[in-house]
């Protein structure tokens, strides 16, 4: 009984220690990456390039990046949410390579400040579990899974400064079995990366919404339709991303990538708010702004952009796109509403919000992840009923058309089959 307990100690001050090793690497990754916008865009960042730039700079960086890609040894380039499953799920201690967590850091620095459509939330969470395996090194095959939990909760806590929703991330996502004495060290290096974060004054800003967001019954039909529209992108999303990684099996890194980088450039002629992370774009739109049409239009270019690119192995996430989709569907909706029902009182940045989180809840397979991050972003416990409308709805479409599977999973299937056809031809 004493050893568990000296051992329960040992591992959540290892806890502890992975909060501020994972939060330190992953605030370093997202201040490279806003020091590469600083540097290379204007003040407006991609929306304020000319044409010609918003088409060139995403295909020159895929090709470049690319290039380097196809210089790399295979297993160098297992990088993301994916990588980080599939090392858990095997027989062997899920030890997170130091190499791979390097390309992961660089690649999707470059990829983002390139335009490419795609997160920083998704490399985050490799980039958090690597650096806590690196601690886990001498340690058992338990306790690796503990301190590669702790990683990936403290990334997502230090990205969105949500610390309980980076706890159920691992949970939910990375399918981490809860036990209190495993828990406890995640829930410790959660806090932590997350202090340091606001501690930095690198928290994201808050999202407020009233707490007389209802004005009547009515309004829960408006969310209703929210979630099954939500749920419908989400299988739409999931089934471009297979589609173009399924097409895209035997091409060469830099061609997929050159690929990606030429969609997202023609339809960043039209709406540049697609490119990168988009963050500013979907504040916006969370604040009221922009009309049905803008939305509509952010809706169906960043789902093309952002599924193209993840499917073409874009070293970037979706998490965050995934939150851009659904923001901008909410938005859309609730103009819409606003024009055609005079009982639908409720803003569309109230709709843009839930459109949010259920549009992430339902891709990623984590309605509960996606529900405390609606609290811990919003700050406001009256928002939790209506978000839990929106998400139902969203999961029940997307697990009717897509069973039980996450965009992870329909990764991870493209992937285990491009090894399959790759290994004859290495023993040729």
């Amino acid at each position: 009984m004493e050893d568990n307990h000296s051992t329960w100690i040992r591992l959540t001050l290892l806890g502890a220690l992975a909060g501020v090793l994972s939060g330190g690497v992953v605030l370093a990754f997202r201040e490279a990456i806003a020091f590469g916008q600083d540097w290379l865009l204007p003040p407006g960042n991609h929306e304020a390039l000319s044409p010609w730039l918003r088409l060139a700079m995403p295909i020159g960086v895929g090709l470049l990046l690319g290039l380097l890609f196809d210089l790399l040894p295979r297993p160098w380039r297992d990088i993301g949410v994916v990588h980080v499953l599939k090392r858990l799920q095997g027989a062997t201690p899920p030890r997170l390579p130091a190499i791979n967590l390097l390309v992961q850091f660089c690649g999707a620095v470059v990829a983002i400040v390139g335009g490419h459509a795609v997160d920083r939330e998704g490399p985050a969470a490799h980039i958090g579990a690597a650096s806590a395996s690196l601690i886990a090194r001498p340690l058992g095959t338990e306790e690796d899974i503990t301190l590669v939990a702790c990683g990936a909760a403290a990334a997502i806590a230090a990205a969105f400064d949500t610390p309980l929703a980076g706890v159920v991330f691992v949970v939910e996502v990375l399918r981490i079995r809860y036990h209190v004495s495993r828990f406890v060290p995640v829930i410790v290096a959660a806090v932590v990366a997350s202090m340091m974060s606001r501690a930095l004054d690198l928290t994201e800003p808050g999202f407020s919404v009233s707490p007389e967001y209802v004005g009547s019954s009515w309004e829960f039909g408006g969310l209703a339709v929210l979630g099954l529209l939500v749920g419908l992108l989400a299988v739409l999303l999931t089934r471009l991303v297979r589609t173009m990684a399924e097409a895209t099996l035997s091409w060469r890194l830099s061609t997929c990538f050159a690929l990606a980088g030429l969609i997202t450039g023609v339809l960043a002629l039209g709406l540049p708010q697609i490119m990168g992370t988009s963050y500013n774009t979907l504040g916006k739109l969370l604040a009221g702004q922009g009309d049905f049409w803008l939305a509509l239009g952010l809706v169906l270019a960043k789902l093309v952009a952002t599924g193209c690119a993840i499917g073409l192995r874009v070293p970037g996430g979706i998490i965050g796109p995934t939150l851009f989709i659904g923001g901008a569907a909410g938005a859309a909706l609730g103009f819409a509403l606003i024009l055609v029902s005079p009982v639908m009182t409720a803003s569309p940045a109230f709709y843009a919000t839930i459109g949010m989180v259920a549009m992430m809840g339902a891709t990623l397979r984590a309605p509960l992840a996606a529900l405390i991050a609606l609290l811990e972003l919003t700050g406001n416990p009256n928002i939790i009923l209506p978000g839990m409308v929106a998400v139902a709805c969203a999961e029940l479409v997307s697990r009717l058309r897509r069973g039980e599977r996450s965009v992870f999973d329909v990764i991870a299937d493209v992937q285990a089959r491009a090894f399959t056809i790759a290994r004859p031809a290495r023993g040729e």
